[in-house]
């Protein structure tokens, strides 16, 4: 059984990247935000100055209204010469607002997308670089979402939204220095109104945030589990599932939906409350402005050019809402992006800092214990050493510790207490990198990427030559497949290998692990999907595979692990027996029962030839 199967049922670990209740501060998320920000200062700049100049020339149409109506349109006395020149400052006014709106599209809005490819690459390769451990807590989907969505949103901080927004609130300020330049006490109470208004905005933000955060642990949740029931298409047919799973999907999207609505209530409520404030607004100024004119304190062009320029005013402030929504979803999306990013690279750890030279090839378990989570110990004073160039072979019951041995060996994870030495260096000191170049590892569960059969052979070792490719491919017997099929090995194994069979897949993981020449071998039950005869001709290239190596070899068909030098017995976290196959097999213990059980008990025995060993005359051919 793989490693994922012996951790079934322990809980997260401390630390773990659960979503807090709490509202998010701003400054836990203003680093990032500065980070993003303080690099690109220079293109946020020149944004302003464009969007400056885009403002200003619209606010040519509204500032020259009033001489239209005042001068040009005057019926006691007009300047209709002025026409053809205020005519040509609006049309230029309005080119210039094109050429600096398609300028910042241009400028921002692609730098934004920059960004977010740019992050996204940064996000992906920092979850790579995570330990084991947090992938075993966390389902691909979630991780998913988290590289792919939820960096969405800070377009707006580097895009067009933040610059939207400072111009939104420059043109305002514009408006109002105008607005007060023509009534003191209309401005001002018009002002008053607003207030209002922007209090109910910052209250509607505080409240709309942690929504959106939420919306993004629910869309991971949900992106997860249709991610797992698309990769377990044929678990969910076979079990006649596609109901259940139509329903288990149906309720996450429900989920998603009532997120949904509430920010949809909240914005509504917002729209409702600006369209209440801009008709009384409009009312006062009516009121206030029609009095004025019939009082000659203004003229007509004063009344026109001040709902102009009010309207100049207050348009932004409705822009803000939607903006600043979206500037709500960036720092949210940047919470989560956060709480990855500050996750420990699994190489990070202060203690890692010894370079593992080339390998030998000895391995010594030091009273080793080791539990995924305190109240579940896992191992019990795990003690053994593999000599370089031997094959030490795990066996055991489903869930005895076999996998999480091996886990260990592969450094995936550190022991609670006790130490995992190779060539006497303990490897909770060592450079993974260094260490895991040397290391190869064929696994029960054969994944393989949706390429060519020559791209999942060469992954693990792209600079390969032709030569030690086809060696490495003929030695795994992958010739005798691929060299069938009409590309042969250009030929597309689809996601996961679908398309081949799983003996198939296992001889390519198995090419892939001979093509790495490591140095210490892991093989996981790697002859589990084949049959007799394709395992017998396997077990020639795993023997020469073997050769000089130091290998582990978990297996629960015994026949193939005789040879080994040593073989563990591994139940309820100890090793409870330990020797080669006849000293086992002549103890009469668990292995003998082992061994017994899986070859229909002590029926049709025989000895074998020269080893001394009693097996199954079924298996005679194989010794």
């Amino acid at each position: 059984m793989g490693m994922r199967a012996e951790r079934t049922g322990r809980g997260a670990r401390a630390g773990q990247t659960d979503l807090p209740k709490k509202k998010p501060a701003l400054k836990k998320v203003w680093p990032q935000v500065r980070a993003l920000i303080v690099p690109r200062i220079g293109l946020l700049l020149a944004g302003m100055a464009l969007m400056v100049v885009n403002r200003v020339a619209g606010l040519a149409l509204p500032f020259l209204s009033k001489p239209l109506l005042d001068k040009v349109l005057s019926p006691l006395h007009p300047h209709p010469e002025w026409l053809p020149r205020i005519i040509a400052i609006v049309f230029g006014a309005m080119l210039i607002q094109a050429i600096t709106s398609f300028s910042l599209t241009q400028l921002l809005s692609k730098a934004g997308q920059r960004l977010i490819a740019e992050m996204r690459r940064q996000v992906q390769r920092h979850v790579g670089l995570l330990s084991v451990a947090y992938y075993d807590e966390n389902r691909t989907g979630q991780l998913v979402s988290r590289i792919m969505t939820d960096v969405e949103g800070v377009r707006n901080l580097v895009g067009t939204g933040l610059v939207d927004f400072v111009g939104g609130l420059f043109t305002a300020v514009l408006a109002f220095l105008y607005l007060m330049h023509l009534s003191v006490s209309v401005t001002l109470t018009v002002f008053a109104v607003m207030g209002v208004f922007v209090f109910v905005l910052q209250y509607a933000f505080k409240t709309i945030r942690p929504i959106f955060r939420e919306r993004g642990k629910i869309n991971a949740e949900v992106t997860g589990r249709l991610t797992e029931s698309l990769g377990g298409v044929r678990v969910i047919k076979g079990y006649h599932a596609e109901e259940r799973e139509a329903h288990v999907f149906s309720e996450g999207v429900d989920r998603l939906l009532a997120n949904v609505m509430k920010t949809l209530t909240m914005t509504s409520v917002l729209g409702s409350a600006s369209t209440t404030v801009l008709g009384l607004v409009s009312g006062l100024v009516m009121w206030f402005g029609g009095h004025s004119v019939l009082n000659h304190t203004w003229t007509v062009g004063d009344y026109f050019s001040y709902n102009m320029f009010l309207a100049f005013m207050i348009a932004p402030v409705f822009q803000v809402v939607n903006i600043g929504t979206q500037l709500t979803e960036a720092f949210a999306g940047l919470d989560r992006t956060n709480e990855i990013m500050s996750e420990l690279e699994e190489n990070q750890s202060p203690g890692r800092t010894v370079k593992m030279p080339p390998i030998e090839g000895k391995i010594r378990f030091d009273d080793v214990e080791f539990a995924y989570t305190p109240e579940k110990p896992v191992l019990h004073g795990i003690g053994f050493e593999a000599r370089p160039g031997t094959v030490t072979a795990l066996v055991g019951s489903s869930g005895s510790g076999k996998s999480t041995i091996i886990s260990l060996v592969c450094a995936f994870h550190t022991p609670s207490k006790g130490a995992v030495l190779v060539d006497d260096i303990d490897l909770a000191t060592v450079d993974l990198n260094t260490f895991r170049s040397q290391l190869g590892v064929v696994l029960q569960d054969s994944f393989l990427f949706d390429g060519s059969i020559r791209e999942n052979i060469m992954f693990s070792r792209p600079e390969a030559t032709e030569e030690q490719f086809l060696f490495a491919s003929r030695t795994a017997r992958v010739d005798e497949f691929a060299e069938r099929f009409p590309d042969a090995y250009e030929t597309i194994v689809g996601e996961r290998g679908v398309k081949l069979s799983g003996g198939q897949r296992q001889r390519l993981s198995i090419a892939r692990a001979l093509l790495a020449e490591p140095r210490i071998l892991i093989l996981d039950e790697a002859t589990s999907s084949l049959d007799s005869e394709s395992e017998a001709m396997i077990q020639t290239g795993l023997k020469e595979l073997m050769q000089g190596r130091t290998t582990f070899v978990i297996a629960h068909r015994l026949s193939t692990i005789r040879r080994a030098d040593q073989i563990l017995v591994v139940e309820g976290g100890l090793i409870v027996e330990r020797g080669n196959h006849a000293e086992l097999f002549a103890m009469g213990g668990r292995y003998y029962d082992l061994y017994m059980r899986q070859h229909g008990l002590e029926a049709n025995l025989f000895l074998a030839p020269g080893e001394g060993d009693v097996v199954p005359a079924e298996d005679a051919e194989t010794l």
